[in-house]
């Protein structure tokens, strides 16, 4: 109970942090692609892969692929490596902890649950109350504005920042930029109205790659169910831990239908909240392949 409060707080903290994040690089140049310029921006310098000498003729063929190497594959290979590493040992934790998306995913299934009780449009609301006027108020407003919010920064990861923000802010946006924005928000709008699970479970290729390598590690931490605790399921209301799934899956299935499981702990601290003092929560953190779990007491 108290690790996954603690695990909720830091989860907050990651995922706030790396919106922010995801929001101010461009304009710090921490990170983008200037369509403009023709090439990256890294850390406030140009990143570029060195072909400019070569075709001006001042380096060595063997000097422009030695430069290709280290500016272009190297890092890409360590980025790419780290980031496999991480999700064959720990499942999708970028999705749970950090990804811009999946933070959204969450505030939309919030404002939807109090909107009309189920956390989607697609789910019966969990009792028969009345929906929430305010609530379906301050749900369009989340859905438009994150879908703004959204297509804004993306515009930004593509063209200079201070020239977006500030033909935004003047009311000068060009029309290729007023047409991207215009599409991309309302494609976004819709993703976070309708499809946002459906996105990441089926449709998000950074996703995707994370759960093949967690599937490829058979000692990977997932969700464990003690089925010897079983019976206390059945007196839980409206099975918690699949209310609170942001990803809308069943966290007993076992390994192979928690694929897509974004490591966010919603579901353990669900369980441990219905569960009588002194009784262990059925679901816990285990490694995958573990014969059994160790004793617990029955309370």
């Amino acid at each position: 109970m108290v690790r996954t409060a603690r695990e909720r707080r830091l989860r907050f903290v990651t995922q706030t942090g790396f919106f922010l994040l995801f929001l101010v690089a461009p304009p710090l140049d921490l990170f983008r692609l200037d369509l403009e310029a023709g090439h990256f921006f890294f850390l406030g310098v140009p990143w570029t892969l060195g072909f400019d000498p070569w075709l001006a003729g001042a380096i060595s063929t063997e000097t422009a692929v030695l430069r290709l190497v280290v500016r272009g594959f190297l890092p890409v290979l360590g980025v790419v490596g780290l980031f496999l590493f991480v999700s064959w040992r720990w499942g999708r934790l970028y999705c749970g902890w950090l990804c811009p998306h999946f933070a959204v995913v969450e505030v939309i299934n919030d404002l939807m649950e109090v909107a009309r009780g189920a956390p989607t449009l697609w789910e019966s609301p969990a009792s028969r109350r009345r929906g929430s006027l305010v609530g379906a108020l301050f749900l369009g407003v989340g859905v438009a504005g994150f879908a703004l919010v959204w297509a804004v920064a993306l515009l930004t990861y593509l063209l200079p920042p201070l020239e977006v923000y500030g033909n935004l802010l003047n009311g000068t946006l060009t029309r290729n930029q007023g047409l991207f924005l215009g599409v991309a928000t309302l494609v976004l709008a819709l993703d976070f109205a309708l499809a946002r699970h459906l996105f990441c479970r089926f449709g998000c290729a950074v996703g995707f790659f994370q759960s093949l390598a967690w599937m490829a590690n058979r000692r990977a931490l997932v969700v464990g169910f003690d089925r010897r605790l079983a019976e206390a399921c059945v007196s839980c209301p409206q099975a918690a831990c699949e209310r609170v799934c942001p990803m809308r899956l069943v966290p007993r299935g076992g390994r192979r239908r928690l694929a897509t499981c974004t490591q966010c702990s919603r579901c353990l601290r669900a369980c441990a909240l219905v569960q009588p003092p002194g009784r262990d929560p059925p679901l816990t953190w285990r490694v995958a392949g573990e014969g059994s779990f160790p004793s617990r007491s029955k309370g």
